[in-house]
């Protein structure tokens, strides 16, 4: 069994934004007891965000609890007891250890967001940003606490995936990385430690993966279908390139291509693609949509 000394362990934790994973980042540290707040705009989100979680603890407590509906009822209960939900910024920051922003993936509003904050949070706070593509360390700079900002990426759905990468800049603390390594443990996942780069590690693998997926379509070397197949069988990969843009929104895939390739015009492998755009101009933006390269029902199950 993992342990840690009490001062490596964040005691109190508040999260920025009550999306999908927001909301799955609350639920995971609360699963470990671990108090957390929620904060978003308005309680009409934050009823959402509730709903979201319970539903999610649910599934959980059906396989631990065997169907047992008073022992599930009991487990969730439990859980979102450690869940504070709340539109009060001011009470959220003053009683975190750490803060978590999980809010849309745009710079200008994280920045403001974490300069809002850092005015309101004790000076041992530490900072994080869930930010899949953006610059930590620019992200940091909004704020008085270089050296305790880092960014924390975790993968949806945050429930099931044991990932999450840990984002190291040249002015954080070793010890705050080594703080969100233990809280990363704690909470069932799996942390590595990245530099702060383009995309960190999974990203900055996965987006020319699946760029690429698309220009061997766009040359007509094959159909989306059997690149996916192929990727599949031929790998052991348990989705295809398409198959994982239409799960992760292929609109945030274009948005990561776009801002990379404005950084970095010259590099072959950040060149935006036309299947890309097309689709996002046709509104067709995977799963959430109801198509993307596939079809789906209003359960999100694909429909051949």
């Amino acid at each position: 069994m993992l342990r840690f000394t009490s001062s490596a362990l964040f005691k109190s934790v508040a999260v920025w934004g009550g999306g999908t994973m927001g909301s799955g980042i609350a639920q995971v540290t609360a699963q470990a007891s671990i108090p957390v707040t929620l904060v978003d705009v308005s309680q009409a989100r934050l009823d959402a965000s509730r709903k979201a979680i319970e539903n999610t603890l649910l599934r959980v407590a059906k396989k631990q609890c065997n169907g047992d509906q008073a022992k599930m009822k009991s487990f969730v209960d439990i859980v979102v007891s450690h869940i504070t939900f709340t539109t009060d910024e001011t009470l959220a920051a003053a009683g975190a250890e750490l803060v978590i922003e999980a809010i849309v993936e745009n710079i200008d509003a994280k920045k403001e967001l974490f300069s809002r904050i850092d005015k309101m949070a004790p000076k041992s706070t530490a900072f994080c940003s869930n930010t899949s593509s953006l610059s930590v360390k620019e992200l940091a700079a909004a704020t008085t606490r270089k050296d305790r900002f880092a960014g924390a990426h975790f993968f949806s759905p945050v429930s099931m995936m044991k990932l999450v990468e840990v984002v190291r800049t040249d002015d954080v603390k070793p010890e705050v990385i080594e703080q969100l390594v233990s809280f990363g443990k704690v909470i069932g996942k799996a942390p590595v430690v990245a530099k702060d780069t383009e995309g960190f590690i999974v990203n900055r693998l996965l987006v020319p993966y699946q760029l690429e997926a698309c220009r061997l379509v766009e040359r007509g070397v094959a159909t989306f279908q059997d690149v996916d197949i192929a990727m599949k069988y031929g790998c052991g990969y348990p989705m295809g390139p398409f198959e994982l843009c239409d799960s992760v929104g292929i609109d945030v895939l274009k948005f990561i291509v776009d801002g990379w390739h404005k950084q970095f015009p010259e590099e072959p492998l950040f060149k935006p693609s036309k299947l890309i755009d097309d689709a996002v101009q046709a509104g067709k933006l995977g799963k959430k949509t109801g198509e993307g390269f596939y079809k789906y029902d209003s359960n999100g199950r694909r429909v051949e």
